[in-house]
């Protein structure tokens, strides 16, 4: 079955393209066609609903089972502190790519664009996206609400000081119970991932559809420039992480690459991050990443490693500043790249977050807020790529750290018996 799933999923994505094709011709007005586009919508609703179900506990058993494992603090803060420094890494180089890339196709030059409003709403809510609210929102005032609201980040806040104080009280036989209940948390929520995703396909055939059905292929063609000059970026941005892995994983990548296929595909075709961390969290473990890597690397990336999302926020700004005319010297598109760098660790868990970055950001830079409803059209075509593409920078960001450890240990190892068999001699004689 795992083998055939990928398969499943294209053959789910072609389908829905194609019933959606005919729904959109076939129907009288776009009434109609966002009706007909609701009942598609229950398939794709139902299959997010059962992911999200799963995400939390998934995300609190691989987390605290494996920090509750590792040796004290010091591992966690290792770990940590290479993660945190790859995704700034990462994050300043998707932002400068995104920033070239823009410059270099002008995807938005020509467009001749005017405000005709100073009204123009984009109707998302940017009122929470500033530093103070980030910082606090980050701990929870209630693990139970956190989790019912499936908040990435709160969640692993909570993970990490519970995985740590039982990593530091192990050795209390009144914990080594607690331990052990977690720990076969793991493989219970893994087996239930496995069976949900089964249903990816029909969850696939579902999104597609629906999105074809209320905007049909004319979108497509209407933005064709935008869209094709943002997919090249991405293949650049994947070339570029695929080189990165390279160095740090050597031939071994293509295999990773290989294995995150299938949830590469389903991040594609949902737009969905969240549809994809279930299977990506048990295909890195297949892979060979030690499962106290992924569970503290992966939920950490899915907070502030979004490579894809990051690229689109540099382009989209300067597309808009492009289709409205507006001359952005060099000096003030290298500080917006450093603004959004800072924004955009706030965007985890926010409603197309990646848009709601650059509406938040816009007004600093003297953008009109009716470039961001010109964005919105087609953002569900740049947002399947941008999702897809976090998912590879994410599993490549925590194969490369996991190797990094593994050095480590086996450094370690050797140190252990080097001196075991100095002190061996040292008593032989």
């Amino acid at each position: 079955m795992k083998n055939r799933l990928t398969l499943y999923i294209f053959a789910g994505m072609l389908l829905g393209v194609l019933v959606g094709y005919i729904c959109h011709r076939s129907v009288a007005d776009a009434a109609q066609a966002q009706a007909i586009a609701g009942y598609f919508s229950i398939i794709t609703d139902i299959f997010l609903r059962l992911v999200k179900m799963i995400i939390a506990p998934l995300v609190f058993a691989t987390l605290v089972s494996g920090l509750a494992g590792m040796a004290g603090t010091s591992d966690v803060r290792r770990i940590g502190f290479r993660s945190v420094g790859w995704f700034l890494c990462a994050s300043l180089c998707s932002l400068a790519l995104g920033l070239v890339l823009a410059n270099v196709f002008q995807p938005g030059a020509g467009l001749h664009m005017v405000q005709t409003s100073a009204d123009v709403t984009t109707g998302l809510n940017t009122a929470g996206l500033n530093f103070k609210d980030f910082v606090t929102h980050a701990f929870p005032t209630s693990i139970i609400d956190a989790m019912a609201r499936n908040d990435i980040l709160q969640i692993l806040v909570f993970s990490v000081l519970f995985g740590v104080v039982l990593s530091v009280i192990k050795t209390d036989p009144r914990v080594a119970p607690l331990i052990a209940g977690v720990d076969a948390l793991v493989p219970a929520m893994l087996k239930l991932t496995d069976y949900v995703m089964r249903l990816a396909p029909i969850g696939v055939f579902g999104a597609l559809a629906s999105a074809i059905t209320v905007h049909g292929l004319d979108v497509l063609t209407t933005y064709g420039k935008l869209i094709g000059s943002f997919y090249v970026g991405l293949v650049l941005l994947w070339t570029l992480l695929i080189l990165v892995g390279y160095f740090f994983l050597g031939k071994s990548i293509w295999t990773l690459l290989k294995a995150i296929r299938e949830p590469a595909m389903l991040a594609f075709s949902t737009a969905s991050s969240e549809a994809a961390y279930p299977r990506l969290t048990e295909k890195l473990e297949e892979f060979g990443v030690d499962k106290k890597v992924v569970g503290f690397t992966l939920p950490l990336g899915y907070a502030f490693n979004l490579d894809g999302s990051m690229m689109y926020q540099a382009f989209a700004a300067i597309f808009i500043a492009q289709a409205f005319g507006i001359d952005m010297p060099l000096g003030a598109q290298i500080m917006m790249l450093l603004v959004l760098m800072v924004s955009s660790k706030g965007m985890a868990g926010v409603a197309r977050g990646s848009v709601v970055v650059v509406a938040a950001v816009a007004p600093m830079f003297h953008l009109p807020p009716s470039g961001v409803v010109l964005i919105l059209a087609i953002d569900q075509v740049l947002d399947m790529g941008r999702t897809a593409t976090n998912v590879i920078g994410n599993s490549i960001a925590t194969a490369a750290i996991a190797k990094w450890e593994a050095k480590r240990t086996a450094r370690h190892a050797q140190r252990t018996s080097d001196n075991a068999f100095v002190q061996l001699q040292g008593e032989t004689k």
